[in-house]
């Protein structure tokens, strides 16, 4: 109490801060009426309706939009734009975005010397082109969607040809499917009057989830699953976190109980779990006896969905109809039961809103999530929550901005990629004066470029290809890498449903592994994998002491040393000099000095001399140091 009394103008102080900013919680008026929140929920940023906006004037020589708003910022704070970082450290930054993959040395040496003025749009556009985009990017989109191939609790039973939605994701962003379509096909695709093969597909988004298939209490389990859908598609495709109304009105958005259980009432009539029968497969269209893991509904006529109080099934509130969250202002849901009338309708009309380019969310949502992975955050740095305890945008001129070019461009995630990719901003140096520093800590304004250490599919991805052992075959059913004894056995059942793929099959890419919930693999694990639970819309990058212990120890990266000195040797003979420089170019992606090349031959004649090791041995070990290099675990 005397720490209360004390202090209680500074408490006063903060908590008037705290409702100035928009974070004391919704208030929501009698009657279930449009909950207003602390300020106008309506005039909220992300709730009101996209404006056209016209980028500021340019006082540089920059011909792209995207660096006008980003060196106005910086003006405002009386900061010059940062210098260019050089070519070959662009090189490997982009083949890292797009392809998750490092260059070639050989690849580097042509890209940086050439002299066409158009010779960076030619790159972009040539790796946005090339397969192996799909992979990379694919996989950010499958952390949103809580992808995993079984589901969890202690049998963790495995969920047939899940695979088959990890392929289609891959080539809808090879194809450069429109978003709009993207979103459509995942959540009503059996709806879609021409949704085909990719429709059926696309549905395997609602299978993805954890599922208890013994529950305790099968009606509790059944609004479980669906407020695994619900909160899923909230947040990636809305930017919400509605599901915290499902036990009572959110407590910091305006998002009312009766909004989340009208938005349940669009899925309310899903087929529960393995859709009512022996699997959730379903026929692929086109595709002979192939099966596709899909939802269905058992047919057109839609059970009463109820506000359930407290999320209590056994307490059963007012009857809902199905409905969008009030304080957007949406339409009146149109909903038309299917010509098969094998489904309600409903998903179909809940698709249509959000892939509408007059939906205040969707179109920024992405948007962001691009510039997130290229920039190494959000504009808005909580990407999943735009609400009114999310962040802010630092730049919301350029977010409006972009989220309008994306639906003009016909929701083409390529041509925003192009967009981004030749702006001075990406091509920004990472290095920092320490006055800029001082101005921008937090690189709020985006003064310079953001490091980044690469994921843990990118460094598992890039240890096979400097290695040579890569095996570069895309689709098809998930492989089984080697996993430890000591990890089979925290099974129930040690060892059960994971197999031993091929060595050739194991060296395939990170995307590719099959993803058992309770087998993760440690090689990616220990470098924060995505969670499979729930969506992930951001990775954890943390330094720990498995890291290191796993990369100087691991059977994997031992097996991988092992395979590139057997690689620099038969490239470079016996010239233990001329190993070594090229061992350090095929991690770092560039040429290594002299004096680089000078120390990494006297470890290894050490290694012999004192250490009595063999010439490949030594060698090995000298690779095994290269892979554990910060240089070429971290992109800058």
């Amino acid at each position: 109490m005397g720490f209360v009394l004390r202090h209680a103008a500074r408490l006063a102080a903060v908590v008037a801060a705290t409702a100035t900013a928009g974070l004391r919680a919704a208030e929501f008026p009698a009657g279930g009426a449009a909950p207003a929140g602390s300020l106008d929920s309506r005039t909220h940023w992300a709730f009101v309706a996209v404006p056209d906006r016209s980028p500021p004037p340019s006082a540089s020589d920059s011909r792209n939009p995207v660096d006008a708003f980003v060196e106005a910022r910086l003006a405002e704070r009386h900061l010059t734009p940062p210098a260019p970082a050089d070519r070959r450290t662009l090189i490997r930054r982009i083949y890292f975005d797009l392809l998750g993959l490092p260059p070639t040395p050989e690849e580097v040496e042509v890209l940086a010397t050439d002299p066409r003025s158009d010779a960076w749009e030619r790159l972009v556009d040539r790796l946005l082109a090339d397969p192996r985009y799909g992979e990379k990017w694919g996989r950010h989109w499958l952390d949103l969607v809580r992808f995993a191939e079984t589901n969890s609790y202690e049998t963790d039973d495995p969920k047939p040809n899940a695979w088959r939605y990890r392929d289609y994701v891959i080539r809808a962003f090879n194809d450069d499917k429109p978003y709009d379509r993207f979103i459509r096909e995942q959540l009503a695709g059996d709806e879609l009057p021409d949704g085909g093969a990719d429709g059926i597909l696309g549905t395997g988004f609602y299978r993805l989830g954890i599922w208890d298939n013994d529950p305790a209490d099968k009606e509790l389990a059944r609004f479980d699953q669906l407020d695994d859908i619900v909160a899923t598609t909230g947040q990636v495709f809305l930017g919400l976190t509605v599901d915290c109304a499902r036990c009572h009105d959110h407590k910091i958005d305006p998002i009312s109980q009766r909004d989340y259980y009208s938005l349940l009432s669009f899925f309310h009539n899903v087929a529960p779990y393995q859709n009512q029968g022996p699997s959730d497969e379903v026929p692929l269209p086109g595709a002979g006896d192939a099966h596709a893991l899909a939802v269905t509904e058992p047919g057109a006529v839609v059970p009463d969905t109820f506000v359930l109080l407290r999320g209590n099934p056994l307490a059963r509130g007012d009857r809902v109809e199905p409905a969008f969250p009030k304080v957007l202002a949406p339409p009146v849901p149109q909903i038309t039961p299917p010509p098969s009338a094998k489904s309600s309708g409903r998903r179909l009309a809940l698709a249509e809103w959000i892939a509408s380019p007059d939906n205040p969310l969707t179109a920024r949502v992405m948007v962001n999530r691009v510039w997130q992975h290229h920039f190494g955050r959000g504009l808005v740095r909580t990407p999943s929550d735009f609400g009114l305890q999310g962040s802010a945008p630092t730049h919301p001129e350029l977010l409006d901005w972009l989220a309008r070019e994306f639906v003009r461009d016909g929701w083409s995630l390529k041509r925003l990629h192009r967009l981004l990719l030749t702006s001075r901003a990406y091509r920004a140096s990472a290095s920092v004066s320490p006055d800029v520093l001082r101005a921008d800590p937090g690189n709020e304004l985006f003064s310079r470029f953001e490091m980044r250490r690469l994921t843990a599919e990118e460094i598992r991805d890039s240890t096979l290809q400097v290695s040579g052992t890569a095996n570069a075959r895309m689709f098809g059913p998930g492989v089984y890498i080697t996993l430890p004894r000591e990890v089979l056995a925290s099974q129930s059942v040690p060892g059960k449903g994971w197999g031993e793929s091929p060595p050739s099959e194991q060296a395939r890419r990170s995307i590719y592994i099959h993803v058992k919930r309770s087998l993760l693999a440690p090689v990616l694990l220990g470098f924060d994998l995505a969670e499979t639970d729930r969506s992930t819309p951001v990775r954890f990058s943390t330094t720990q002491p498995t890291q290191a212990l796993g990369m100087l120890n691991g059977d994997f990266f031992q097996q991988q040393a092992a395979r590139m000195a057997e690689r620099v040797q038969r490239e470079c003979g016996s010239d233990t000099a001329a190993c070594v420089r090229r061992a350090l170019a095929l991690v770092t992606s560039r040429p290594p000095s002299d004096a680089e090349v000078r120390r990494g031959t006297e470890l290894i004649r050490a290694l012999k001399d004192s250490d009595g090791a063999s010439a490949s041995a030594a060698l090995t070990s000298f690779c095994l140091l290269a892979l554990n290099l910060n240089e070429f675990l971290y992109l800058d």
